[in-house]
């Protein structure tokens, strides 16, 4: 899986890319991850990118001229020789599809090469909006810019790519794991050493050496935590 990420601050992105899990994943090339900064297409002196909204108002707006020409010279690229990668051009914006575990596995699925747009200041113009395959939201909010939005759709796509993760290591995470009903499930709770704590005890069954009374187990854990947090919401709304 490739990615790249369209960004007016490349610093802010990087480093993230560097440890853990997502270092590994790059350096065993399981996934390819690079950051285009959007003024290298600017064509002026200052680099322009934005400008004063039309009709007036606070703050200033991405230029369509600016990301057409930085998406035309991303896309250029391949990404790998001749090959043509199955890709989708995503803008990052708070009107978009709301972020899931569905729509991560879609992605996933579906695509070879993801192409990130992070915006920032005070919006886009609205003509961006036909240069992208989709929209995506991180939820019901506002936030500076699009780079934690980008950083949070790589690493939860990047869990889903095989190589990534030990095998089988993503099928129990929260929103993966199903019921018989194919509903999707928060996690199960997790123990390690010691085994015994402050008077808090590891359950017995999981050092019971029963490993199918252990995914029973498990997974009435995770329904019984869904059904749990399903019912705080209720009754917050």
């Amino acid at each position: 899986m490739r990615f790249d990420i369209l960004t007016l601050f490349p610093q802010m992105i990087t480093p993230f890319f560097e440890e853990s899990i997502l270092g590994r994943a790059i350096k065993n090339k399981a996934v390819s991850i690079k950051v285009h900064d959007i003024r290298a297409v600017a064509e002026d002196r200052h680099r322009s990118v934005d400008d004063r909204p039309y009709g007036g108002g606070v703050g200033m707006v991405l230029r369509v001229d600016v990301i057409d020409r930085a998406l035309r010279k991303v896309t250029s690229d391949k990404g790998q020789g001749t090959k043509k990668l199955r890709q989708r051009i995503i803008l990052l914006t708070p009107q978009g599809e709301r972020f899931t575990q569905e729509v991560a596995e879609r992605l996933a699925n579906d695509y070879e090469r993801l192409i990130l747009i992070a915006g920032h200041y005070e919006g886009f113009d609205e003509r961006i909006r036909t240069l992208v395959d989709e929209e995506i939201s991180l939820g019901d909010f506002v936030l500076t810019g699009g780079e934690l939005p980008a950083l949070t759709l790589v690493d939860a796509i990047s869990r889903l790519v095989p190589g990534v993760l030990e095998k089988g290591a993503a099928h129990t995470d929260s929103f993966t794991l199903r019921n018989e009903k194919r509903e999707r499930l928060l996690e199960y709770p997790h123990y390690t050493f010691p085994r015994e704590y402050n008077g808090m005890k590891v359950p017995d069954i999981l050092v019971s050496g029963d490993h199918a009374k252990i995914e029973a187990w498990r997974l009435e854990q995770a329904k019984e935590r869904t059904e749990n947090r399903e019912r705080r919401t209720e009754k917050k709304n």
